[in-house]
């Protein structure tokens, strides 16, 4: 448990340059959202929904990040000032993922089962961007502010816009 908060502390350092000591670092919504998020992910995999969900509310309370406790977080998420962060139950997020303050990954309402975003390896996504409906966005790929994605997002590739369009394609520049 101790080697896991080190690395969480180690991460918001690295990822956020206005931290300057440990304590800071515990201090960081990113911090606590995560340890609020294991928690209740723990006890909705035990099936003790409505614990989960009190857990969940209370850090969604103490932080203005939402984290469904059915959502599925890899290694290394960072949720940078991280107010008005949403992500719903049945999303998938892999490793060294970055979102940044009010990120949706939402669903659009007309789904079944898989509802919510798959979000691959080290993507970064900005603020206020928002992912909707089960699709997935590829690894190395970035989503700028603002965006609306609704559709899937190759692999190393930036989205902007609304919708989202493709505006750098790194797989034709790395070729």
């Amino acid at each position: 448990m101790f080697k896991k908060i080190k690395e969480e502390i180690n991460l918001i350092k690295e990822k956020d340059p206005s931290i300057h000591s440990d304590m800071e670092a515990l201090l960081h919504p990113s911090f606590k959202i995560k340890m609020y998020y294991n928690i209740a992910h723990k006890l909705y995999l035990k099936n003790h929904k409505v614990l989960a969900r009190h857990v969940q509310n209370m850090g969604k309370r103490r932080t203005g990040i939402e984290i469904h406790p059915g959502a599925t977080i890899g290694k290394n998420l960072f949720i940078d000032h991280g107010t008005g962060v949403v992500i719903g139950e049945t999303a998938i997020i892999g490793d060294n993922v970055t979102l940044f303050h009010g990120v949706t990954l939402g669903t659009t309402g007309k789904e079944k089962g898989k509802r919510h975003p798959t979000i691959e390896d080290n993507v970064l996504i900005g603020a206020n961007a928002t992912v909707l409906g089960n699709l997935t966005i590829g690894e190395n790929a970035k989503v700028g502010a603002g965006a609306v994605v609704v559709h899937n997002v190759k692999k190393n590739t930036t989205v902007t816009g609304v919708p989202a369009k493709v505006v750098r394609d790194y797989n034709k520049v790395v070729k």
